[in-house]
């Protein structure tokens, strides 16, 4: 009996280990997958303009990455006591201009320096409706608060999307020559658009998505996240509590795919080991200082300098 509709996945000409450089933009989907990736210990580059939800603001930020030194003080700009940046997200924010600064470039200078040796960039575009300042006539990443009436709210076409890419992907791929890219799709959907809204603003995503594909073949490739919660996972169980966005338990489904089509063997039982240690660092025993606490503090650290000799090359420090 078959219980559900598998999606098939695509055999792809590149693989993913230990050794690989990542570097991961998009939306919130983005950080959930991106996290189990620093969980097991790849050498990852998680969002550093924060979380971005749509195909402009993405490429803003690789155009930025390949193009700026830093940022500066006048491509900040101030609101309601906080400096910010349209390219990035509140989290950037701070009441004091050097701080902001600070914390944009310190993230800006560790990924500019992984976008030039990185071997897969994933991309997740989250939705295709965008917000233009009118000020400047530029598409922002984040709103920052600032009232609605100074912006303009417009989806994106099919072309626009196309276009934006079309132009950057060359430039991209000539700054890093062996870079592949990974393009998904959100599964988040976007409600206040409306069912019929969201479903035109996936629909945009994915016809441009799948345009550049067939126009860079052997450097342009998709990863079906949205096809597999769509289609696999049809049930209000494998969602959060406010039914948009994905329960932790389809999250898991989704990378247990992810690994069995991009990751090397190798890297999958690295995985599985890293894991078990992970296990035993985030046990909370009802007493630390009883003797079964301690025997098992004993058997983790003798389990651990194990992994360490039969995997120098990892960055064990992220374990903690």
């Amino acid at each position: 009996m078959k219980l559900l509709t598998e999606v098939s996945l695509s055999e792809y000409p590149f693989s993913l280990n230990h050794h690989s450089q990542v570097l991961m933009m998009g939306s919130c989907f983005t950080e959930n997958i991106g996290r189990l990736i620093e969980r097991y210990l790849f050498p990852v580059c998680i969002n550093p303009f924060g979380v971005i939800y749509n195909p402009l603001s993405v490429k803003r930020g690789l155009e930025a990455l390949m193009r700026k030194k830093t940022y500066v003080t006048e491509d900040l700009d101030h609101y309601n006591g906080l400096w910010f940046s349209f390219d990035h997200y509140t989290g950037f924010s701070d009441a004091d201009q050097a701080k902001t600064l600070e914390k944009i470039n310190h993230a800006f200078l560790e990924a500019k320096a992984v976008l030039e040796k990185a071997d897969i960039l994933i991309l997740t575009w989250g939705t295709s409706w965008v917000y233009r300042y009118k000020h400047t006539g530029e598409v922002v990443c984040n709103c920052h608060k600032i009232p609605a009436k100074e912006f303009i709210r417009t989806r994106l076409t099919i072309r626009e999307i196309i276009a934006a890419y079309e132009s950057l992907l060359p430039e991209l791929f000539d700054f890093n020559k062996h870079l592949k890219i990974l393009h998904t799709v959100s599964p988040v959907r976007h409600w206040k658009d409306g069912a019929h809204g969201n479903q035109l603003s996936k629909a945009a995503l994915l016809l441009a998505g799948d345009a550049l594909q067939q126009k860079f073949p052997e450097q342009f490739f998709y990863f079906p996240s949205y096809e597999i919660v769509m289609d696999e996972l049809r049930d209000y169980r494998f969602y959060a509590e406010d039914m948009l966005h994905t329960s932790d338990q389809a999250t898991r489904y989704i990378w247990e795919k992810f690994q069995g089509a991009l990751m090397e063997a190798k890297s999958r039982e690295i995985i599985i080991e890293v894991e078990s240690l992970r296990k035993m660092l985030e046990h909370r025993p009802l007493n630390k200082e009883g003797e079964a606490a301690q025997v098992r503090q004993i058997l983790m650290q003798e389990k651990l300098e194990v992994a360490k000799k039969k995997h120098p090359d990892l960055d064990w420090e992220k374990l903690y």
